[in-house]
C-alpha cells in the first residue's frame, strides 16, 4: 500500500471503533473532558466555546464554526431556525463537509446528534480529531497514529524512565509529557527534580506548563489518568496531537529565525564596514583639506633663516606626518575592494559611498595634495634662493652707496664736492692759479666720469632690488634717489663752474705741466686702485665648482697686471719727484700741494699696501669657496651612488611583481604567505630609502640645488617607493579576495588554477585585464556556450589560436548575450574585465546564494501565513539586536489585510537584495 492507502485504510480501522468500550464510565469521562478541551482550544479563535459536548453541538451551529475554524474553509450557509429539521440540516452539512475529505462517517447519522446520543456524539468529534488533527502528521513514511507515535519516541528517547511504546499506559507516570516539553523548551521543565513514583504531579506540572507556556488547554485530569488502569487511547492520542502541532510550528519558526538572523548579520556586518570606511574617508579627506592650505600658502619671510625654518618645517611633514596617511589611503583602498567581494559574494548590491568619499574622489585629493607639496618645495628652494640673492644684492648696494657717499662728501665737513664746485675762489686767485684750477677742474671732470659707472651700477641694483621685491625697497629707492639727485647737481655745478674757469683763463696763464700730468696720471690710477680694492673685497655666490674656477681664474688674471700698475704707480711718483727736484733746482718754493689734484703721494701708496695686503685674503676666501664646492660635489656623489642604486631596485621590484602576480603557482594560501614574505622582503630595504633621506638632508642643507651625477631626485623615488608597497598591498588583497570568493562559493582549487591559466593565456600584453574580444575568447576556452541564433557573431578574432578554438569546440558567443555578460562583469563600460570581475562571473554562474524569495518566505513562516508581521512576533522570534534592526528598518504594511501595528516584511526583504529602496 502507498502511503496515502495506508492514511485511507487507518480512518476505515478507527471509524469501526468498539463502541462498547464508551460503555467504561472512566474512559467515556476522559474523552468527554479532552474532547470538548480540543474543540474549545478552536472555537476561541471564533469567539465562543462549548460547556457540553452532546449538548452544544445538537443543532450543528457550532459544530459548522468548528470545522470552518478547524480547515480554514467556509461551509453552507447553516440554517438559523430552531426547528429539528433545521437542526437535522445543519448537522448533515458538518457531516457532508467531513465526508467530502474522505473519510467514512460509519454508524453516525444526524438524528443521534440531534438528538443528544453521547457515545455517537464523542465518535464524530474523534472522527474530526483523527482527520484534522493527526491524519496529516507524518514522521519518516510513517503517518498518522503510527508517525505520532514514532514522533514521540524519537523525541522522548534520551530520558530516563521513559519508554513510550502506546497512547495509554506510557504516558501514565507523566514522564513522557514532560520530556516532551522539555526536549524543546528545555527552559520549562526542570526534568531532573521529577520522580517517577510521583505521576499526579509529573502529570499536574506537564499540563500546568502546557497551558501556560504553550497555548495548549488542559484536555485531562491527572486523577482520571492515574486512578484508571488503562488511559483512554484517544483521549491520550488527542492530548499528545495538541504538543506535536505546538513544537512543529516552533520548529518551523526555529528554522526560518535562523535563516533571517544569517541574513541579517551578513548585512549588520556589512553596514559595519560602510560606516568604517566612510569614517576613514572623511578624516583623510580632511586631513587632506586641512594640509592643502598650508602648502598653498605663499607668504614671503624677509630672510633666508627664516625661509629655512619653513623647510624644516615641511621636511617634518614628508618624513613625520604623511607616512601614516600613506598607510591609511592603501588600507581604505584595500577595505573598499574587500567589502565590495564581500557584498557580491552575498549577493548583496555594490557599495557607493557618500558623495565626495569615493576611492576616486580621495585618489583626486591625494593627486592634489601631492601636486601642492612639489609646489610647495619648488617655491621655499626658488625663494631661498632669492633671498639669497636680494642679500647679496643689497650688501653690495649699501657698499657702493657708501663709497659713493664717502666720495661725494669728503673725508670731512665742508670738504665734499658740492662744496668744492660752488665755491669762488678763481675771483682772487692769480692768471697761475686760475689755470691751476682749470686743470684741477679738468682733473675732477675725469674723476666724475669714472664715479658715473658707480652710480649707474647703484641704480642698476635698486632696480633689480625692487624686481625681485626686497621687503626693505623704501629705503634703497630713496638712497637711490638721493644719489641721483645729488649726481645730477654735481653733473650741473661742474658745467657751471667748469664755464666760470673758462672765462678767466684768457687772463691767466702758465699752470706747472708736471703738476698737471700727475693729476692727470693719479686720478685714473687711485680711481682704479679704489676699483680693484672693491673687487677684492666683494662678496661672491657660486653653486658649482666651474663657477668658483671662473672666479679663480679672474682673480689670477688680476694679479698678472699688478706688474704694470705697479709700474704706473712708480711712474706717478716719479712724476711728484721731478716736481721736488725742478722746485730745489731752480729755487721754487711751493706754496702748497698739486693744484690739480687732491691725490697725494701717500695716500697712493697707502692705497696700493691695502690693495695688496687684500689680493692673498681674496686667495684665501676663493680656495675657501673652492673646498666647500669640492665637499658639496663629494655630497652629489654620495646621493646619486645611493640614488640609483634604489632607484634600480625599485624598477626591478616593480618589473618583479608583475611578473609573480601572472605566474604565482601553489594554492592560494600559499601565494597569499609567499607574497606576504615577499613584502617583509621589501620592508627590510626601507633602511636603504632612509639612508638616501639622510643623504638628501644633507644636500639640503648645504644648499645644493642640482646633480649631474645622477637623474633621480628624491621625489620620484618616494613616489616610486610608495607605488611599490601599494602595488604590493593590492596584489595581496586581491589574492585575499580570491580565497574569499573560493570559499564563499565552493569553488575548487583546480578550478581557480584553470581560470587563472586561461586569463594569463589570452591576457596577451600581461597588463592583469582582458578587452571584450580577448574575455570573450577565454570564456569559450573554458567551454562556455551561450547561443543566439537571432544574431551573428561580428568583430575581428583575437589571434588564429582563438580562431581554431572556436572552430574545434563549436562554440560561439552571440552579441546580445555577450552584450548582456560584459554589462555584469565591466558594468562602467571601461571596456577591460578585471581577474576579479572574471572570478566573480563564473563563481555566479556555478553557485547559489540566499535570495530575496527565500527571505520572504521564511518571513511568512514567523507570521502565520500572513501577509505583514507584528513587532510583538519579531521580538518573540529573533535574537533582540536582529528583532529591533528589522522593526527600526521596516515600513508600516499598507495592504488591505493589515492590523494595528502590521509591519511589511516583503518590501524589507527585496531592499536587502537591492531591489528596492529601504
Amino acid at each position: 500500500l502507498n502511503h496515502q492507502d495506508k492514511k485511507v485504510t487507518y480512518m476505515e480501522q478507527e471509524n469501526d471503533w468498539d463502541r462498547d468500550l464508551l460503555l467504561d464510565p472512566a474512559w467515556e469521562k476522559q474523552q468527554r473532558k479532552t474532547f470538548t478541551a480540543w474543540c474549545n482550544s478552536h472555537l476561541r479563535k471564533a469567539g465562543t466555546q462549548i460547556e457540553n459536548i452532546e449538548e452544544d453541538f445538537r443543532d450543528g451551529l457550532k459544530l459548522m464554526l468548528l470545522l470552518e475554524v478547524i480547515s480554514g474553509e467556509r461551509l453552507a450557509k447553516p440554517e438559523r431556525g430552531k426547528m429539528r429539521v433545521h437542526k437535522i440540516n445543519n448537522v448533515n452539512k458538518a457531516l457532508d463537509f467531513i465526508a467530502s475529505k474522505g473519510v467514512k462517517l460509519v454508524s453516525i447519522g444526524a438524528e443521534e446528534i440531534v438528538d443528544g446520543n453521547a457515545k455517537m456524539t464523542l465518535g464524530m468529534i474523534w472522527t474530526i480529531i483523527l482527520r484534522f488533527a493527526i491524519q496529516d502528521i507524518s514522521v519518516e513514511e510513517t503517518s498518522a497514529k503510527e508517525g505520532l507515535l514514532l514522533w514521540c519516541q524519537r523525541k522522548t528517547a534520551p530520558y530516563k524512565n521513559v519508554n513510550v511504546q502506546n497512547f495509554h499506559i506510557s504516558w501514565k507516570d507523566g514522564l513522557a509529557f514532560n520530556a516532551l516539553i522539555h526536549r524543546h523548551r528545555p527552559d520549562l521543565i526542570d526534568y531532573d527534580s521529577l520522580r517517577k513514583d510521583d505521576p499526579v504531579h509529573n502529570l499536574n506540572n506537564a499540563f500546568e506548563v502546557a497551558e501556560k507556556h504553550l497555548d495548549i488547554p488542559k484536555m485531562l485530569d491527572a486523577e482520571d489518568i492515574v486512578n484508571t488502569a488503562r488511559p483512554d487511547e484517544k483521549a491520550i492520542m488527542t492530548y499528545v496531537s495538541s504538543f506535536y502541532h505546538a513544537f512543529s510550528g516552533a520548529q518551523k519558526a526555529e528554522t526560518a529565525a535562523n535563516r533571517i538572523c544569517k541574513v541579517l548579520a551578513v548585512n549588520q556586518e556589512n553596514e559595519q564596514m560602510m560606516e568604517d570606511y566612510e569614517k576613514l574617508a572623511s578624516e583623510l579627506l580632511e586631513w587632506i583639506r586641512r594640509t592643502i592650505p598650508w602648502l598653498e600658502n605663499r607668504t614671503q619671510e624677509k630672510t633666508v633663516n627664516e625661509m629655512q625654518a619653513k623647510q624644516e618645517d615641511f621636511r617634518d611633514y614628508r618624513c613625520v606626518h604623511k607616512p601614516p596617511k600613506v598607510q591609511e589611503k592603501c588600507q581604505l583602498e584595500i577595505s573598499f575592494n574587500t567589502l565590495q567581494t564581500k557584498l557580491r559574494l552575498s549577493n548583496r548590491p555594490a557599495f557607493m559611498p557618500s558623495e565626495g568619499r569615493m576611492v576616486s574622489d580621495i585618489n583626486g585629493a591625494w593627486h592634489t595634495l601631492e601636486g601642492a607639496e612639489k609646489g610647495y618645495e619648488e617655491w621655499i628652494l626658488s625663494e631661498i634662493r632669492r633671498l639669497e640673492r636680494l642679500e647679496h644684492l643689497a650688501e653690495k648696494f649699501h657698499q657702493k652707496a657708501a663709497i659713493h657717499q664717502s666720495w661725494t662728501d669728503g673725508r670731512k665737513p665742508g670738504t665734499g664736492k658740492e662744496a668744492m664746485l660752488t665755491q669762488k675762489d678763481y675771483e682772487t686767485s692769480t692768471l697761475s692759479e686760475v689755470k691751476a684750477l682749470l686743470r684741477k677742474h679738468e682733473a675732477f671732470e675725469s674723476d666724475l666720469a669714472a664715479h658715473q659707472d658707480r652710480v649707474e651700477q647703484i641704480a642698476a641694483i635698486a632696480q633689480e632690488l625692487n624686481e625681485l621685491d626686497y621687503y626693505d625697497s623704501a629705503s634703497v629707492n630713496a638712497c637711490c634717489q638721493k644719489i641721483c639727485d645729488q649726481w645730477d647737481v654735481l653733473g650741473a655745478l661742474t658745467q657751471s663752474r667748469k664755464e666760470s674757469l673758462e672765462r678767466t683763463e684768457k687772463q691767466l696763464e702758465s699752470i706747472d705741466e708736471l703738476y698737471l700730468e700727475y693729476a692727470k696720471r693719479a686720478a685714473p690710477f687711485n680711481n682704479w686702485m679704489e676699483g680693484a680694492m672693491e673687487d677684492l673685497q666683494d662678496m661672491f655666490i657660486v653653486h658649482n665648482i666651474e663657477e668658483i674656477q671662473g672666479l679663480i681664474t679672474a682673480h689670477e688674471q688680476f694679479k698678472s697686471t699688478l706688474s704694470e700698475a705697479n709700474k704706473e704707480r712708480e711712474a706717478i711718483q716719479a712724476i711728484q719727484a721731478e716736481v721736488q727736484k725742478i722746485a730745489q733746482s731752480n729755487g721754487i718754493k711751493l706754496s702748497g700741494g698739486n693744484p690739480y689734484t687732491t691725490i697725494t703721494p701717500e695716500s697712493i701708496d697707502s692705497k696700493w699696501e691695502k690693495a695688496m695686503a687684500m689680493v692673498p685674503q681674496r686667495d684665501a676666501a676663493l680656495q675657501e669657496e673652492l673646498n666647500k664646492q669640492n665637499s658639496n660635489d663629494s655630497l652629489r656623489a654620495t646621493f646619486a651612488t645611493q640614488a640609483n642604486t634604489v632607484g634600480a631596485y625599485i624598477q626591478a621590484k616593480m618589473e618583479e611583481i608583475g611578473r609573480i602576480s601572472i605566474e604565482m603557482n601553489g594554492t592560494l594560501e600559499d601565494q597569499l604567505t609567499s607574497l606576504k614574505d615577499y613584502q617583509k622582503n621589501i620592508m627590510s630595504y626601507m633602511p636603504e630609502i632612509n639612508k638616501l633621506e639622510g643623504y638628501h638632508q644633507l644636500i639640503q642643507e648645504a644648499l645644493i640645488f642640482d646633480n649631474q651625477y645622477t637623474a633621480y631626485t628624491m621625489e620620484h623615488l618616494r613616489v616610486g617607493w610608495e607605488q611599490l608597497l601599494t602595488t604590493i598591498a593590492r596584489t595581496i588583497n586581491e589574492v585575499e579576495n580570491q580565497i574569499l570568493t573560493r570559499d564563499a562559493k565552493g569553488i575548487s582549487q583546480e578550478q581557480l588554477y584553470e581560470y587563472r591559466a586561461s586569463f594569463n593565456h589570452f591576457d596577451k600584453d600581461h597588463s592583469g585585464a582582458l578587452m571584450a574580444e580577448e574575455f570573450k575568447a577565454c570564456l569559450i576556452s573554458l567551454g562556455y556556450d551561450v547561443e543566439n541564433d537571432k544574431q551573428k557573431r561580428s568583430g575581428q578574432m583575437v589571434s588564429d589560436d582563438f580562431r581554431a578554438l572556436l572552430i574545434s569546440t563549436g562554440n560561439s558567443l552571440g552579441d546580445g548575450e555577450f552584450a548582456r555578460i560584459m554589462g555584469i562583469v565591466d558594468p562602467n563600460g571601461s571596456g577591460a574585465v578585471t581577474f576579479q570581475a572574471f572570478i566573480d562571473f563564473m563563481s555566479r554562474e556555478t553557485t547559489d546564494t540566499d535570495t530575496a524569495d527565500q527571505v520572504i518566505a521564511s518571513f511568512k513562516i514567523l507570521a502565520g501565513d500572513k501577509n505583514f508581521i507584528t513587532a510583538e512576533e519579531l521580538r518573540r522570534e529573533l535574537p533582540p539586536d536582529q528583532a529591533e534592526y528589522c522593526i527600526a528598518r521596516m515600513a508600516p504594511y499598507t495592504g488591505p489585510d493589515g492590523a494595528p501595528g502590521a509591519l511589511d516584511y516583503m518590501s524589507f526583504s527585496t531592499a536587502l537584495y537591492g531591489e528596492s529602496d529601504l
